[in-house]
């Protein structure tokens, strides 16, 4: 059996906190059901002056997210007592051997404590221009819902937190015990925040960034080089190439391709036009280029979008 302490955190989103609880005793419900030892003994570790514990090998430690919504806010909480508290923990964590697993802004707090220091991760997507200029040691895969770079794992935006609970049941009880979780919850398998991802609202966190794309948006219907997209921005292409990694964690060219499906998604969703017309207005010449676009970035056709709309 697992031992899992799930820390509250002050001021932490209670539903991150639910779901997690929530999860971890659907777990032991359906291994006691099939007649299994419960996995998990699950506790509680409320972040006071007093807060402490003591870690062991096979311990599993949960950080829900935080609840914040600015990158003001952030920087002031994990600057706050409560919070550098759990940051130690964290490392006495790991330095027992325990694992340890965190989403969306509660991946700070990992990043804080040096955990993420050259392993792959990925946290909030709104939050990832703030995450890639403080940690630039970790790799962050923001379009990764899960990132599961064990004895770590982390997860994106908050809701996020049930998949990383299916992953962390997966790794503790086995496969088929967190499918029976999902099936129990009736939650759908998804891979990737893509879908959920404004790229306009991450290039306005660099103002370079911002001119380039809606220089993008105003020359979409033709073909352009990336040459002179950086020269939009006011940039060489190799300083405009960085700098969107930074900001957007894509290259120019995924920028580009990001904004014309983007684009092309709004038209099939508010409007007859057809998917020739379509790709025309988006840059594209050929249709069949346009629905690729699109099943690898939302992992729907033009029809289904369409639908749904």
């Amino acid at each position: 059996m697992t031992r899992v302490i799930v820390l509250n955190l002050p001021g932490g989103m209670a539903s991150s906190l639910a779901i997690t609880l929530d999860a971890l005793e659907t777990a032991n419900a359906v291994s006691r059901r099939a007649g299994r030892r419960e996995p998990f003994a699950v506790e509680t570790l409320r972040i006071t002056r007093a807060a402490a514990c003591v870690f062991q090998p096979r311990d599993l430690v949960i950080v829900p997210g935080l609840g914040t919504t600015t990158e003001a806010e952030l920087t002031a909480r994990l600057a706050s007592s409560a919070i550098r508290r759990a940051v130690r923990l964290l490392v006495e964590a790991r330095a027992a051997g325990a694992t340890v697993a965190g989403s969306c802004a509660g991946t700070f707090l990992l990043a804080e404590a040096g955990l993420l220091n050259g392993r792959r991760a990925t946290t909030t997507w709104w939050l990832a221009p703030v995450f890639r200029k403080r940690y630039p040691q970790v790799e962050l895969v923001a379009e990764q819902i899960v990132v599961a770079d064990w004895p770590i794992a982390t997860a994106g935006a908050a809701m996020a937190q049930m998949d990383l609970m299916l992953a962390v049941i997966a790794k503790f009880a086995g496969a088929r015990t967190s499918q029976a979780c999902a099936r129990y919850l009736l939650l759908d398998r998804r891979t990737s925040q893509v879908p959920y991802m404004a790229i306009t609202f991450l290039a306005g966190e660099d103002d370079r960034i911002a001119r380039a794309e809606s220089w993008l948006r105003k020359n979409i219907e033709r073909e352009f080089t990336m040459d002179e997209l950086a020269a939009a921005a006011g940039l060489t292409p190799r300083t405009f190439a960085r700098r969107l990694k930074v900001v957007c964690g894509v290259s120019p060219v995924r920028f580009a391709q990001r904004i014309r499906g983007e684009v092309a998604a709004m038209l099939l969703e508010t409007t007859n036009l057809p998917i020739d017309e379509i790709s025309r207005r988006v840059g594209y010449s050929e249709p069949s280029t346009l629905r690729r676009l699109l099943r690898r970035d939302s992992s729907r056709s033009p029809s289904s979008l369409r639908r749904s709309a």
